[in-house]
């Protein structure tokens, strides 16, 4: 009778071993999962940025206010009989204090 549990335990051990650790395993299901979660994370970014830049492309086709605004900011340029001022920053300079200077008295 033991020898034959035995059989029926190691039986369910063999039965068991692809489910938890084969091919088609648990674990490789859950970490395949995992996978595709992050990847498709990743396309959600990437479908925003590639929507983005088709308004910028239809923008730049449909109109010129937009090609306007990047010859400005990009290229510096203006339009004819317009004045253009450029405003520079200058960081303000900062004061040193005072230098003190300390006489040490002398010993003869």
């Amino acid at each position: 009778m033991k020898a034959l549990t035995l059989i029926f335990v190691i039986l369910i051990a063999l039965l068991q071993y692809p489910l938890w650790l084969g091919k088609g395993s648990w674990l490789r299901v859950w970490d395949l999962n995992r996978q595709v979660t992050q990847q498709q994370e990743k396309n959600e970014v990437l479908i925003l940025r590639n929507e983005t830049l088709n308004a910028e492309v239809r923008d730049l086709k449909a109109g010129r206010a937009a090609i306007e605004e990047r010859a400005r900011s990009e290229l510096g340029m203006i339009k004819q009989d317009e004045v253009f001022y450029q405003v520079i920053e200058q960081p303000l300079p900062v004061p040193h204090p005072p230098a003190t200077s300390k006489v040490e008295p002398t010993n003869p």
